[in-house]
């Protein structure tokens, strides 16, 4: 079975096509419906870039001492870590931006599949 990301479609590809025109729904394909799960495993990705690209700073300013650590390769593997910290704040519940996204695919998926308003 094809994956919906790979076919550019489901909640993943739905976000985006949509991208900045919220009405370029109505002129996609019929796909695949996204379920809530993978609504919200989505919005858990969503989440864990963006507690990723919060915390990165504060990690910035700290200078690791010398004889434990510090050069190249902990400059190199730092942005791994705090990629690591934002997945594991969101497997623990988060800050509910997941949730979030989850019912904004939702209703966009539903928005998608309901008929056109009549032209009066």
């Amino acid at each position: 079975m094809q994956s919906d990301v790979s076919s550019g479609l489901g909640a993943d590809g739905l976000l985006t096509a949509i991208g900045s025109n919220p009405l370029a729904f109505r002129k996609l394909p019929a796909a695949a419906a996204a379920t809530p799960a993978e609504a919200l495993k989505t919005g858990q990705k969503f989440e864990a870039m963006y507690l990723s690209e919060m915390l990165q700073p504060m990690f910035d300013g700290i200078k690791s001492d010398a004889v434990f650590g510090g050069g190249h390769g902990e400059e190199m593997f730092q942005s791994l870590a705090v990629n690591e910290y934002a997945k594991a704040m969101t497997d623990s519940g988060g800050v509910g931006i997941a949730a979030a996204v989850q019912r904004e695919i939702l209703r966009l998926q539903e928005q998608a599949h309901a008929p056109a308003p009549a032209a009066n």
